[in-house]
């Protein structure tokens, strides 16, 4: 047989030891940012608690004098001071038991609040590049489900340390004595116990850990699967997806199947070590009290005050148990509280006051992994009041453009300026407050169609919300509903057809009153009258500002005052329609003609050119 290994037992010591420090970290950390603001309700729970301690002993110590002084030695006149102190320990205990309950519950509901707030206002500092690496539904399934880690935390750490540690040391005190000789007789079962607590503590970190995964991925599933209902029956998806969520559900089931039995087996062993030693101590004290005839009360005092310490004793050998799973809800919540924003203000970051919205892009260089650049030293003025629309393959960092405008990343090299001051410089919300933003997929919030317009300015009136609904080309049709403009939109509006949707959420950039207008694509997935109807209230809204739009259908930016056309992150041309589409071997030209199915046959075997720089107006040259 070989010898254990003694750098083994080292590394697990050391391990351990890593452990307890993490655990003593994190709850000093949950105490410090929270207990100032409840340390006067913990106080007074605290307070209740300890009453439940001592009358909880008390009932223990005072059953000497009840088998002693009434039963044994007849003390008769005793019996309405003995049962009133009974009665009032009762009626204390009883009071106290709930006050403290209501709260620890009230601080506990307060922390979840609390902590809610404090999650959704942390995700809204992230950047876009957390949540494209995070899914959004695996998100909120997580934070539901730990939220509540950090209240069970406090909570449990306060009883356990004011009711069930004082209850059992009280308790021990009371024990010790009436009895010292059985008192350590029955404390022979803490050993055992402690190393139990300490096998079933590290098996359920573990598996805690496994179960929340796992449910927040089914949770993540089920919110995909009926967001996306229309593309689930129209691909005919339900047994794929049956199948994949019954999977989920079996491994969720497993795993919370076996947090109950590893978690639950405490009670057995407790009950096993418990019963013996509770059996042995009758068994003694009947021996002792028939052979040398002592007076019953003090073992009645002894047996009671045992079988009271069981209860506090049990629950301080499962609170590790259960800590340990709300440790690991904490730690999965702080998590994400530590995950520190990458497009931060700088210090110094000064308001953006943009007087006519100019837009210049010097020399960018960007890209999403490192070493790939999407854009590769692009540069171009967008003129102040004017249109410019940039055209391109898919792929060629259109959106990037309208992404990097936005400072949801920032530039490698080069720089953005805004009227001349550099967008890295100022604060993203004064920079977004000046931008006015329509997607290729407009999003619908929850409430009605006001609450969603309005949402482009807080402040703004009925009338104005109305006006910009006008202007959009929407009004007609919100008029037209049972409500009106108080009708709910119901989960991302899908009651509406997508132009209504989209015209809205123009609706939303109007009434924004911003001085820059961003189009990522903002008619593509749109029929010819609905884009028709979204066209015109696109010029309503452009007029004015300056204006960038990105097409795919070169028919909504031939009236751009300028279009820029990129291919592979390089700007190859720039011009207006007409200069662009004179060239007949430009990449303009070739899009222009594809799309209008003239001379299709012969524009398709043209060959792609080589990279270019700009010439001036609108010419080409080799690079």
């Amino acid at each position: 047989m070989r010898g254990s290994d003694p750098t083994l037992a080292l590394d697990e010591t050391a391990t351990r030891r890593v452990r307890q420090d993490e655990i003593v970290s994190l709850l000093v950390r949950i105490f410090r940012e929270n207990g100032r603001e409840y340390v006067g309700t913990y106080s007074i729970a605290v307070a209740c608690l300890l009453a439940v301690a001592a009358t909880t002993a008390f009932s223990a110590w005072i059953m000497n004098d009840v088998v002693n002084s009434i039963f044994y030695e007849r003390r008769y006149d005793l019996i309405m001071i003995i049962s009133g102190s009974i009665a009032a320990a009762f009626v204390v205990r009883g009071f106290a038991t709930y006050l403290q309950s209501v709260l620890l519950a009230k601080v506990g509901n307060n922390l979840v609040a609390r902590y809610q707030r404090r999650m959704f206002d942390h995700l809204m500092r992230l950047g876009i590049d957390f949540f494209a690496d995070t899914r959004s539904a695996e998100l909120a399934a997580r934070i539901n489900q730990n939220v509540g880690g950090i209240r069970d935390l406090l909570n449990m750490t306060i009883t356990s340390i004011a009711r069930d540690a004082i209850s059992l040391i009280a308790l021990v005190g009371v024990m010790v004595f009436q009895d010292p000789l059985l008192s350590l007789f029955a404390l022979l079962i803490g050993p055992p116990m402690i190393f139990a607590v300490n096998y079933l503590m590290r098996r359920v970190r573990v598996i805690t850990r496994e179960s929340i995964e796992y449910n927040s991925r089914l949770i993540g599933a089920v919110q995909e699967a009926t967001q996306g209902i229309a593309i689930v029956k129209a691909f005919t998806m339900e047994d794929q997806l049956r199948g994949k969520l019954d999977q989920l559900i079996t491994i969720a089931e497993h795993k919370a199947n076996k947090i109950a039995r590893v978690s639950e087996r405490m009670t057995p062993i407790s009950e096993v070590l418990a019963g013996f030693a509770i059996a042995g101590v009758i068994a003694y004290a009947g021996y002792r009290a028939s052979v040398a005839g002592e007076p019953p009360g003090a073992v009645f005092s002894f047996i009671a005050a045992l079988l009271l310490a069981y209860d506090p004793a049990r629950r301080l050998a499962r609170v590790q148990v259960n800590l340990e799973r709300s440790l690991v809800n904490a730690r999965m919540i702080y998590e994400i509280l530590d995950v520190e924003p990458l497009q931060r203000d700088a210090a110094d970051a000064a308001e953006l006051s943009p007087a006519a919205g100019e837009i210049r892009f010097d020399r960018v260089v960007f890209g999403y992994a490192p070493g790939q650049p999407v854009l590769n030293g692009v540069s171009f003025t967008a003129a102040a009041g004017r249109t410019t629309a940039i055209v391109g393959t898919s792929g060629a960092g259109k959106s990037t453009i309208i992404a990097l405008m936005q400072r949801f990343y920032d530039v490698w090299d080069g720089a953005i300026t805004i009227d001349g001051q550099n967008i890295a410089g100022v604060t993203k919300q004064s920079l977004r407050r000046s931008i006015a933003y329509v997607s290729q997929q407009p999003y619908l919030f929850e409430g009605t169609i006001r609450d969603n317009i309005r949402y482009g300015r807080p402040d703004a009136t009925d009338a104005e919300v109305e006006e910009a609904a006008r202007l959009a080309q929407a009004d007609d049709f919100v008029r037209a509903l049972p409500r009106g403009y108080d009708t709910p939109v119901g989960e991302n509006g899908m009651t509406f057809s997508g132009g209504q949707r989209q015209r809205l959420s123009i609706a939303r950039a109007i009434v924004r009153k911003a001085p820059i207008l961003l189009l990522d694509e903002a008619t593509s997935a749109l029929d010819n009258e609905s884009e028709a109807k979204v066209q015109k209230a696109l010029e309503t809204v452009m007029v004015g500002r300056t204006t960038i739009v990105i097409a795919h259908r070169l028919s909504t930016v031939v009236n751009a005052d300028r279009i820029l056309v990129l291919e592979a992150g390089h700007l190859i041309e720039e011009g207006t329609h007409e200069e662009l589409l004179a060239d007949e071997f430009g990449i303009y030209h070739r899009f222009y003609q594809m799309q209008s199915r003239v001379n299709f046959d012969i524009v398709r075997d043209i060959p792609a050119p080589e990279p270019v720089t700009l010439g001036r107006r609108g010419r080409r040259r080799k690079a």
